[in-house]
């Protein structure tokens, strides 16, 4: 029979504070997009207050809040493990023990915080860090997610990839590298030649044009794609200032033609591309602000310190709440006043922990790639999350939304702190890592040897003997190594040896 009864049952599970949600959001939010943030919760709370420093000039002082740091710290100091710990979410996080301010949990959901998606499904910065699946606020690909994303998959090594990164954040909206080669040169510890190694690889990106760094340069590759550069239309480019002036004549001339082939020719240019990278969506690129400055330290080692001006200054107006606080007279209004409190102080406390996380994590990352600050991109250790994390006692989701969409400034430029992350290979014994690039390398050799030996070698026998010299890789991944590399399978491989 189908009928309805009352059961009662028992179960553990891991309930979430709204206020723990709020700080989640936080740490994973950029500078900008915590601004905004901010200010709605300005305007949506009486009792918040923004702490103006004292004077116009930059010496502003360094504290976040009334309790926070001097925004400082240095490698041991151990400044903000308390604060730090409670950014991870632990098994005692129910509601049941949760902060002052419960009763604010409706107002703490996503529609009433604009700007911040669900934490739970908060990208993961870096990458070396696996994707979370489609997610329902999925934007439109911009240039810069489309091109590194084809830097992750073109086969280059841990230190051309990073120069690769630092080239792709100097291309402009419409697909143009703006900047001097030789500044690149110089700020990341290599030669020249080995930058314009990285731009050719670079310029073979899709889409057709992209990377250049004039229109002739653009517009050449575009024709070398469809098999049209040749002398005549090299010329021609060389000379787009006649083109624009219509002095027909010249161009004539220079390029060496009659007047129908040059005809021709301008109907080619005219069907290329000047601004390859104007097709793909995002807003204008914004001026990157570093939420972290990295200089010397006189004493040998580095400084790490906290960029004072992208962190929000609030503070809790004790007066007024008193005053409104005396003036309630309905339990809504005593309910509201005790919620804005509440809310207001938990804000304070959260943003004082995101700023000491971040300091934190960025800390153990510049200590980690030490080496790097001081001798340039060749000496990028490999990198991942659980090294941090393990390092400075945090969940690896925690440093994951640290890393993402935060700058740091440091004297060979400002990076993306996923920037720092590099791929590695686990020894088979686990006591070393191998580079990448290595791996690919012995890789290409083994294949390359195929001609000689007649032997053609298989994704899993390639796995079996880099196991036998201590390299602990998977089939999956020796085959994206060899797609990266631009090789057949050996069912193919072995067609081209019986034909050849």
């Amino acid at each position: 029979m189908i009928g309805q009864r009352l059961e009662i049952r028992q179960g553990q599970g891991l309930v979430i504070t709204p206020q723990l949600q709020q700080a989640i959001k936080l740490l994973q939010l950029s500078n900008l997009e915590l601004e905004a943030f901010v200010e709605a919760e300005l305007e949506r709370n009486p009792l918040l207050q923004r702490d103006e420093p004292e004077g116009d000039g930059p010496e502003a002082p360094d504290k976040v809040s009334d309790a926070a740091s001097d925004g400082e710290m240095s490698f041991g100091d151990g400044v903000g493990q308390d604060s730090v710990a409670s950014m991870d979410a632990g098994s005692d996080d129910v509601y049941g023990d949760a902060a002052p301010g419960e009763r604010t949990s409706d107002r703490m959901t996503d529609e009433a915080q604009p700007g911040l998606s669900d934490w739970s499904s908060a990208g993961k910065g870096g990458q070396v860090f696996e994707g979370d699946g489609e997610r329902p606020d999925a934007h439109e690909l911009t240039l810069w997610e489309h091109l590194q994303a084809q830097a992750s998959s073109a086969g280059l090594s841990p230190a051309d990839h990073a120069i690769a990164l630092t080239l792709i954040d100097a291309t402009d909206e419409g697909g143009y590298l703006r900047g001097e080669m030789a500044e690149f040169a110089d700020r990341l510890g290599v030669g020249l030649d080995r930058i314009e190694a990285v731009v050719t690889v670079c310029q073979g990106f899709e889409p057709t044009g992209i990377m250049a760094r004039s229109v002739p340069e653009c517009l050449k590759l575009q024709l070398i794609e469809r098999n049209r550069f040749d002398p005549a239309m090299g010329a021609l480019l060389d000379n787009l200032d006649l083109l624009a002036r219509r002095d027909l004549a010249g161009l004539k001339k220079v390029c060496g033609v009659d007047g129908e082939d040059l005809t021709d020719m301008i109907a080619e240019l005219k069907a290329l591309t000047p601004r390859p990278g104007a097709g793909f969506g995002g807003e204008p690129a914004q001026t990157v602000v570093p939420d972290v400055h990295v200089r010397p330290d006189p004493a040998g080692g580095w400084r790490v310190e906290l960029n004072a001006d992208t962190l929000p200054r609030l503070l809790i107006d004790k007066r007024y709440h008193g005053l409104v606080q005396a003036g309630a007279r309905s339990d809504t209004e005593k309910t509201f006043v005790a919620d804005c409190a509440a809310q207001a102080s938990w804000l304070v406390k959260s943003l004082d922990q995101r700023a000491k996380t971040i300091l934190k994590v960025s800390s153990e990352i510049v200590r980690q790639q030490d080496a790097f600050l001081a001798f340039g991109v060749e000496f990028l250790r490999p990198l991942n999350l659980k090294t941090v994390a393990d390092a400075i006692g945090m969940h690896e989701s925690t440093v994951s939304r640290v890393t993402s969409n935060k700058y740091v400034s440091t004297p060979r430029g400002v990076f993306e702190l996923k920037f720092f992350f590099t791929a590695a290979i686990q020894s088979v014994d686990g006591a070393s890592t191998h580079s990448a690039e290595a791996v690919r390398h012995r890789i290409k050799a083994m294949i390359d040897g195929e001609a000689q030996d007649g032997d053609v070698l298989s994704d899993d026998r390639i796995v079996e003997i880099l196991k036998e010299t201590g390299i602990d890789i998977a089939r999956r991944t020796v085959a994206k190594y060899r797609e990266a590399l631009r090789i057949p399978s050996s069912v193919e491989r072995r067609r081209m040896l019986k034909t050849a």
